[in-house]
């Protein structure tokens, strides 16, 4: 199994309302992108608001295996939301690794 990590920085004029939105699209990826095991999104809750740096919303996908976490990267729902947050973000943090057992 694959582990994709996202962690989204919009710039300031970006609602919660509007993240929100994003976070249901994006869980709308389970059971439309083949690979995927597992989704949850949403805005960050954390109380240690200096550790969170701005970073407001928040995406964890679990992969079947590297080769569904790769063809992922251009599905066209993937795509899609690539371009719903172009200019929207000041900052995107990805860690991807495989599940160490």
């Amino acid at each position: 199994m694959y582990e994709h990590l996202v962690s989204f920085k919009f710039k300031e004029e970006v609602t919660t309302e509007k993240q929100q939105e994003l976070a249901l699209q994006l869980l709308k990826f389970q059971g439309e992108i083949p690979g995927i095991m597992k989704v949850t999104a949403g805005i960050n809750a954390t109380d240690e608001v200096e550790r969170a740096q701005g970073y407001t919303l928040g995406l964890h996908v679990t992969f079947k295996d590297k080769q569904s976490l790769e063809e992922y990267q251009t599905h066209p729902l993937h795509e899609k939301f690539l371009s719903e947050i172009e200019g929207l973000t000041d900052n995107v943090i990805v860690v991807d690794y495989e599940v160490a057992w």
